[in-house]
């Protein structure tokens, strides 16, 4: 596509958001480009599925092949691509990325979060040398050894129950004393032999030679505060990914999450949000989903409107 093509909406993110509010723009004729840098999102990380409507189960890349295929039913454009910065154009947005410069009526962030990391020494000098964060990535590499992971929402516990395939034990270190997962996942998680839970404790230190040995603790667990594991995974939150909007004036909460109306329409006219990036509480892929709709309609509803 030439670079001077003018756009009725530029998404900015690949994941299952994005991926939806790009299916829902081609349907409703919109010229519409879906730029992003990870095919799928973070959600291509995730084991299994099972709470996404109209599928009992399935994996998190399944689910995002799904809806990429959804899309290219109609004439989208999806390039990979990392958009660096947006800026108002007169009546215009200009979008740039490493090599190319967009022009879109309207744009619509759907960027979600990146994983948050743990502030401990030996965290960073290990990363990706025993710190690691995806369990159905890593989980193999470290067969058979003691593992541990920081977490205890339900991103965590389904983490854990992927490790419990592959390790000897699995430690789950969190720092508050009840378990966050749903229902059905912690009935999963009591019937897994392999896997304990060391409640109100957090990881002060990593150690290791050239991966990780062990962690040190800030409270003893069967009589010591060193706990020997050959690596940890880190499922404690995520950071939104926010900052692309800010020289636009969209506003952010205390989190640093997009704030939009139930329209998914934020203070400046023309930015929408959906998903992971935005303030809304109960962050799910179906929500995210959902959001995107809105928003592709109520930026259809705008260009319709200017023109």
């Amino acid at each position: 596509m030439s670079e001077e093509t003018v756009w009725d909406i530029v998404i900015v993110g690949r994941g299952v958001t994005g991926l939806a509010a790009a299916m829902y723009a081609g349907r409703l004729e919109m010229k519409t480009l879906l730029v992003g840098e990870i095919p799928g999102g973070l959600i291509t990380w995730t084991d299994v599925v099972e709470n996404y409507p109209g599928f009992k189960r399935l994996t998190g890349m399944e689910l995002t092949q799904k809806l990429e295929a959804h899309a290219k039913e109609y004439p989208v454009t999806l390039e990979l691509g990392k958009i660096e910065s947006i800026k108002k154009e007169k009546d215009l947005f200009e979008l740039k990325s490493t090599d190319k410069v967009y022009h879109a009526k309207s744009v619509l962030i759907a960027t979600g979060t990146k994983v948050r990391e743990l502030n401990v020494p030996g965290a960073q000098e290990f990363k990706n040398k025993g710190v690691q964060f995806c369990a159905l990535c890593d989980a193999s590499l470290f067969k058979g050894k003691d593992m541990a992971i920081v977490g205890g929402s339900d991103s965590a516990v389904k983490e854990a129950m992927v490790l419990a395939r592959f390790a000897k034990t699995v430690y789950i270190i969190y720092r508050k004393n009840k378990l966050r997962a749903e229902p059905t996942n912690l009935k999963r998680l009591e019937q897994l032999k392999n896997v304990k839970v060391i409640f109100e404790t957090n990881i002060t230190e990593i150690k290791g030679d050239k991966t990780v040995s062990s962690v040190v603790l800030d409270k003893s667990f069967n009589g010591s505060k060193e706990l020997k594991v050959g690596v940890v995974f880190i499922a404690i939150g995520h950071i939104p990914l926010s900052d692309i909007v800010k020289s636009l004036g969209v506003r952010l909460n205390e989190k640093n999450e997009i704030v939009i109306n139930r329209n998914s329409e934020t203070n400046v006219p023309g930015v929408f949000a959906a998903g992971d990036v935005v303030d809304t509480q109960f962050k799910q892929a179906i929500v995210g989903v959902g959001e995107a709709v809105s928003a592709v309609y109520s930026a259809l509803q705008f260009i319709s409107k200017k023109n």
